[in-house]
């Protein structure tokens, strides 16, 4: 066995993170009686799955096993996933997703340690790419429900584009 990583923590939260996620948004796709949200949480809930395995394996090849630990809220949160009687908008907002970020990036000081071996820097930049891709796509489709939900719906368009916009400044601002 190796040397136990500095990073070894982070790998695990993350692969037990994704496998919580997966399982949510899987269940949220089959309560869902609207196609187009679906299609945006199976996209999502691919994603978390091969983030969860990728990350199991990674940590597999370093000499070590997921450690495996349910979040305190994990089973209310499911249960908000499962509903059939609760609309997606309100399901968007108790579960706090497709929010748009405030703050500090949560995924800014992913890549600080130094030690961080090649491979594991590979995984973890695409993890880190696709989970802020996937918030982008949970931002859009929480937009267009709630825009739906306030009879609204053609602004939707409108707000997805100004988020890509403010989006694109703030990494713009970011790189100065």
């Amino acid at each position: 066995m190796s040397d136990k990583p500095s990073y070894l923590g982070l790998l695990n939260s993350i692969a037990v993170g994704e496998a919580d996620g997966e399982e949510l948004f899987c269940a949220w796709a089959a309560a869902t009686p609207r196609a187009d949200v679906k299609a945006v949480l199976e996209a999502v809930m691919l994603r978390e799955g091969e983030h969860a395995k990728s990350f199991a394996k990674r940590i597999n090849e370093l000499g070590f096993s997921v450690r495996p630990s349910e979040a305190p809220s994990h089973a209310s949160r499911m249960a908000i996933a499962r509903s059939t009687t609760l609309a997606d908008c309100e399901k968007f907002e108790q579960l706090n997703i497709g929010v748009a970020p405030m703050g500090t990036d949560v995924f800014a000081r992913f890549m600080d340690d130094l030690t961080i071996d090649i491979h594991t820097g590979e995984l973890m930049g695409r993890y880190i790419s696709e989970e802020r891709d996937s918030n982008r796509m949970l931002q859009g489709c929480r937009a267009a429900v709630a825009a739906e939900a306030n009879g609204s719906a053609d602004t939707s368009a409108i707000d997805a584009r100004l988020e890509r916009i403010e989006s694109a400044l703030a990494a713009l601002l970011a790189k100065q």
